[in-house]
């Protein structure tokens, strides 16, 4: 263990007299080992990104979206709906899952009534489906108890109503005949430019107070269940059997939403670890030349360590170690460089919208990149330090 520290130390101690020489290269391997970590960790937060916009379209992985279509001339209550629904959440133990209808009600806007398309949800959604507002907040379970419904609006909807922010508690009449008055709890983000407005209404409060439109035929809910990827085969086909038999006279169907996405897949990781591998290289064969020319100008020296006892295996081991400890020393700045980097990425900017669930630096990423630096100090190392053992006592000294 002597050995070990007192050659790290005579390594420190050569590396800080030829520091200029080894500059311009280990600045090589640092800037390589900041690449391939920073790629490393900033493909994992892009995994991320793409995997939270997935969800908030599809649902999480893994979603079984479940529908009962009418085939008859007699479709089910709501009631019926309800109760089978309520069932297979029960029976499968499904901790997240949320009716789903989509349907147009008509709200009373400053410049006239106008339809809207509006979504009822259970609260349950707003996690499966990462809804995150801009303004306010997303529906609780206590809002299915209150007395006048509430709905989450996009912009496009706030805008209409001639209203800012929520700040004032705003309200807007639902429906036509008899309306009612409705508070805005939330507003999310508008999608895409003409959208138009959209709400979210708990669907409770749908059936309790709205009035849907049927003239394009009858208004049939979904069932959305968030359930764990290893039971999704088996849970597709229970519940495909169970709707059938629950709700006869029925098209069911079941399928799967959400999954996995990596960014790097296939030839675009190996195109971008081959550029950082490269530059290793690169910075690694320049510190084999200035390695070769300072063991050059220490063959005097070393010839007079052997002279005195020291071992080859002792001066191997510490011309090694000084390319060792340069490119350790690198490859920690590189790594520091790129948690810098990445921890001040401007999300929003990049992604479009912030990341619920932001994922640690990568221990991985920070592992590998004092991997690739430590590697390639040893190899640069190996050349000058074969070179300085080969050379005869005798020889050195006359140097």
């Amino acid at each position: 263990m002597t050995g070990i520290v007192g050659a790290i130390v005579e390594a420190w101690d050569e590396l800080r007299i030829h520091k200029l020489r080894v500059l311009l290269a280990l600045i090589g391997v640092a800037v390589a080992v900041c690449a391939i970590t920073g790629i490393t960790a900033a493909a994992q937060m892009m995994n991320q990104a793409v995997k939270e916009q997935t969800e908030r379209s599809g649902g999480r992985a893994t979603t079984l979206m479940v529908s009962a279509y009418p085939t008859g001339s007699v479709a089910p209550t709501g009631e019926q709906y309800d109760a089978e629904f309520t069932q297979i959440v029960e029976r499968y133990g499904v901790e997240y899952a949320s009716r789903e209808l989509y349907s147009q009600l008509t709200f009373r806007f400053p410049n006239g009534a106008q339809p809207v398309q509006v979504q009822a949800v259970d609260v349950d959604y707003g996690v499966m489906r990462r809804v995150q507002p801009v303004q306010g907040t997303w529906f609780a379970e206590a809002d299915a108890d209150r007395f006048a419904p509430a709905v989450v609006v996009n912009e496009d909807f706030l805008e209409l109503l001639g209203v800012s922010d929520l700040s004032g508690h705003p309200t807007v009449m639902l429906g036509g005949k008899t309306p009612v008055r409705t508070t805005i709890l939330g507003v999310v983000a508008t999608q895409w430019e003409g959208e138009g407005p959209t709400a979210f209404l708990l669907y409770d409060h749908f059936t309790r107070w709205a009035s849907p439109d049927v003239q394009y035929g009858p208004v049939v809910p979904n069932l959305s269940l968030w359930v764990p990827p290893e039971m999704a085969d088996e849970l597709t086909e229970l519940v495909r059997r169970d709707m059938s038999a629950g709700l006869p006279g029925t098209q069911t169907d079941v399928y799967q939403q959400g999954g996995g996405f990596d960014v790097l897949e296939g030839g675009a990781r190996w195109v971008i670890t081959g550029i950082g591998g490269v530059a290793l290289l690169l910075g690694g064969l320049g510190l084999v030349n200035i390695a070769l020319v300072t063991v050059r100008y220490r063959i005097r020296e070393i010839g007079i360590r052997r002279s005195f006892g020291a071992t080859s295996g002792r001066v191997f081991f510490g011309v090694l170690m000084e390319s060792v400890v340069a490119t350790v020393l690198a490859g920690l700045l590189g790594v520091m460089a790129a948690i810098v980097i990445i921890k001040n990425i401007p999300v929003e900017r990049i992604f479009g919208a912030g990341l619920q669930d932001v994922p640690p630096f990568p221990l991985s990423a920070a592992l590998v990149g004092m991997a690739c630096a430590t590697a390639v100090g040893a190899l640069a190392g190996l050349i000058p330090a074969i070179v300085a053992v080969r050379v005869k006592v005798i020889d050195a000294i006359r140097y």
